[in-house]
């Protein structure tokens, strides 16, 4: 009885009331007609309720995001879709999608009645500025009757996840060397390692084919010269981010979250077989790297770690070029991370810092370990800065600070 009375409507009440005084004044006077007028009145709302009540058991409800990760700014489109699976008309249906408060207000929409087997769609946008992972839904659903005596509210237990990113910014495209794993015929290069200039030549011998043969080299050597068989190259690299709560400010941590994401999309498009590491560690793939990536910065928050020993020593396991992500490290640290670097394996470190002043020893350090330097104050100047890493060519000592926070190079 109490659920019945929570069901009603302020117009179904007052059926009720209406209903029940017409029954006692019917009994008092008496009056039959009375009576039989104060039983509908009270009627009506009870076999509302009952209608009420079967069609909501008989709905089901599909929920569809996409895209299902989208950069922080960017919209996606969420579409629910409500299936009578009864064979009766359901009445009028009030529904609200729960949504978390970041992005944006819940929506309210209304479905008519839907027929037997039928089914009603509903979509609408939401994104939000800030990175994370949210739970959107259950939905809730009114179910009304026609008269409008009775609202019966539910919820699904359907949810969607909606994963927001940081912000990718589009990098040019640098000419990043590869890693040599040895000879194949039919083995693919690197970006760097192609082009006629990196051919390596040897003398000709019979049976090799003379359209093999290099003329530029057979005119330096007097003899006849063919390219060698190309070498296959796996374009490798490990992009570390310094993650520690004391490297940054606020905004300075979400600018190195940011780059981070930038760099690392712009390595997946390159075709790179990466990897990423934290002040914490390597984070585990779970598919592939683009994903693993983006899905661990759209939930990253800065670390209590005190040292990089950890990210370091993860560092020390890979091969390839190094890209690092840094915020404000002591000269100490700068040079264990310097470390890491294997052989001649490219070294590049952008710090994100709002004042050049601020990690000038740091720059000096890696700069004098053969690492190409940048600062960075801000996210306008991250694809610049990217771009002028690499202007000096394949020289991985050419060190650039910016104009901004001086320069620094070595040899």
């Amino acid at each position: 009885m109490r659920g019945l009375l929570g069901a009603l409507t302020v117009r179904g009440r007052s059926f009720v009331a209406a209903g029940a005084a017409a029954i006692i004044c019917g009994l008092l006077i008496p009056e039959p007609d009375l009576l039989r007028i104060g039983a509908l009145l009270l009627a009506l709302p009870v076999l509302s309720a009952l209608g009420a009540g079967r069609a909501r058991y008989r709905l089901s409800c599909v929920r569809t995001v996409s895209p299902a990760r989208l950069p922080a700014g960017q919209s996606a489109s969420l579409t629910v879709r409500l299936t009578n699976v009864s064979r009766l008309r359901t009445g009028l249906l009030l529904a609200e999608d729960t949504v978390p408060y970041a992005l944006g207000s819940r929506p309210r929409f209304i479905f008519e009645g839907i027929g037997a087997g039928g089914s009603r769609a509903y979509t609408y946008q939401l994104g939000s500025e800030t990175r994370g992972r949210y739970t959107i839904g259950p939905l809730r659903v009114r179910v009304a009757d026609s008269f409008g005596l009775v609202s019966i509210t539910r919820a699904f237990t359907s949810t969607s996840v909606l994963t927001i990113t940081p912000r990718i910014i589009s990098l040019a495209r640098p000419p990043l060397g590869g890693y040599w794993l040895g000879d194949s015929e039919h083995g693919r290069r690197s970006i760097a390692a192609s082009g006629e200039d990196d051919v390596a030549p040897r003398a000709y011998r019979t049976g090799d084919s003379l359209q093999r043969v290099h003329w530029r080299s057979t005119a330096r050597y007097g003899e006849l010269m063919v390219r060698r068989e190309e070498q296959y190259w796996r374009n490798t690299a490990s992009l570390f981010l310094d993650t520690r709560r004391a490297s940054y400010t606020t905004s300075m941590f979400e600018l190195a979250v940011t780059a981070a994401a930038s760099i690392g999309v712009h390595l997946a498009g390159e075709g790179f077989e990466a990897r990423f590491v934290t002040s914490e560690g390597e984070v585990p793939r779970q598919g592939t790297f683009r994903d693993t990536l983006l899905d661990t910065l759209a939930v990253l928050r800065p670390s209590r770690a005190v040292s990089l020993d950890v990210g370091v020593q993860a560092l020390g396991t890979g091969g390839g070029q190094l890209i690092a992500v840094l915020g404000d490290i002591p000269p100490a640290q700068a040079r264990e991370l310097a470390a890491a670097r294997r052989g001649a394996a490219p070294g590049v470190a952008l710090f994100l810092a709002e004042s050049g002043a601020n990690v000038s020893a740091s720059v000096q350090v890696l700069a004098g370990a053969g690492w190409r330097v940048k600062v960075v104050p801000d996210a306008a100047r991250l694809a610049v800065a990217w771009q002028e890493l690499y202007r000096g060519g394949e020289d991985s000592a050419g060190v650039a600070a910016g104009a901004s926070t001086g320069e620094a190079s070595n040899g």
